[in-house]
């Protein structure tokens, strides 16, 4: 048993989770993507800057730019059938995780929302990012990956 372990290889999972909830109340969407810390720095480094560092104590405002500038390229919504603009409102880190805050203002209905998710896709092939999308009670998800990066959920 243990020389069939042995040849065994890991293989790393590709992954980012992204929460997007209709607050009617404050008519906007609110977004939240979690991306691993050591992937989102291995496509800014690739992209960017070969010396950026993520992490409460070690990354500049520099670097922080950088995520934000990513993000606002890698990520796109509309919502029903009107592209959007947003806001990112800051990030903070969880172990290995950094949770990306995301507002869309100015939404006072969600019938259908599309979703085009390319982050981490130009760096990983075998990247999917799973979305989540909550209004009222009601809740649907979906799967992107580099073959299908955007998608649509109706609310009807």
């Amino acid at each position: 048993m243990l020389p069939l372990m042995a040849s065994f290889t890991a293989h790393k999972f590709y992954v980012s989770i992204t929460k997007i909830e209709f607050a009617e109340e404050e008519q906007s969407l609110q977004i939240i993507t979690k991306i691993f810390i050591d992937d989102i720095e291995d496509v800014l480094q690739e992209r960017y800057d070969k010396d950026l560092v993520l992490g409460v104590e070690s990354e500049t405002a520099a670097d922080i730019l950088l995520l934000e500038k990513y993000v606002l390229q890698k990520f796109d919504v509309q919502v029903n059938g009107i592209p959007m603009k947003y806001e990112i409102l800051g990030h903070e880190y969880e172990n290995d995780i950094v949770k990306v805050y995301i507002e869309i203002p100015q939404v006072s209905e969600l019938n259908s929302i599309m979703i085009e998710n390319k982050i981490l896709m130009d760096m990983f092939d075998e990247q999917q990012n799973i979305i989540h999308v909550k209004r009222y009670k009601k809740r649907k998800s979906m799967v992107l990956d580099s073959d299908n990066p955007k998608g649509t959920l109706n609310f009807g």
